[in-house]
């Protein structure tokens, strides 16, 4: 019982960082990728 537990205590925590990561990650590449198109093409960074 105790062992379960363990696991699903490490699985959430894996479950809970990834998700967090992938937040940021992608919140920088989609500024990242507005500013390349701003600069490369002249694009409306709000399109």
């Amino acid at each position: 019982m105790n062992a379960l537990l363990v696991i699903i205590f490490i699985f959430e925590i894996v479950v809970g960082v990834s998700s967090s990561i992938y937040l940021v990650v992608s919140l920088f590449g989609t500024l990242g990728y507005k500013f390349f198109r701003k600069l490369r093409y002249g694009i409306s960074l709000y399109n």
